[in-house]
């Protein structure tokens, strides 16, 4: 079994008080990960059976540990928009204009802000990229159109009256 970590009494007081300070229990594991290394000196399996882990993680734990230190414990928080065009500052600075026009009764046209947005970032965008754009500002489709454009709503008096009736079900 190769030494990748050595049972020094200062690492292992060193994890033994990060231990007590963990924000969560991916990092708490992973100081259990190292500390039951150094202390019992147990295998990479029996690490992986107490966890609940694959053998090949506690292996990449205690091999980024010999070589990063305490470092490794430092998790970066996942999520974000990592992909954005704009902040969301500039997003809002965007949407200020329509603003005015949504205040005064008018309809916001989702190709208008699509258009502009288009216009600030330089490339053509999604129209669902606009959609989130909006929901993330807090708009909102207030009200459904009350009928199609299209419809002929003296073909649908028409045939309301002379469509034939099912025959009831019994």
């Amino acid at each position: 079994m190769k030494a990748l970590i050595n049972a020094d009494p200062s690492i292992i007081e060193s994890l033994a008080e990060r231990l007590k300070s963990a924000r969560g229990r991916p990092e708490y594991q992973r100081i259990q990960c190292v500390l039951l290394r150094a202390t019992l000196g147990s295998s990479a399996a029996e690490i992986a059976k107490v966890l609940g882990w694959a053998t090949t993680t506690v292996h990449n734990i205690h091999s980024r540990f010999a070589r990063e230190h305490e470092a490794i414990f430092d998790l970066k928080p996942k999520g974000g928009r990592n992909h954005q065009h704009l902040t969301p500052e500039d997003e809002a600075g965007l949407l200020a204009p329509f603003i005015g026009q949504a205040r005064a009764g008018g309809m916001l046209q989702v190709a208008q802000v699509r258009s502009a947005y288009e216009q600030r970032v330089g490339q053509p965008v999604a129209a669902s990229t606009i959609y989130r754009l909006l929901d993330r500002h807090g708009w909102r489709k207030v009200v459904p159109r009350p009928r199609h454009p299209k419809a002929d709503v003296a073909a649908q008096a028409a045939f309301k009256k002379t469509a034939p009736r099912a025959a009831p079900r019994g």
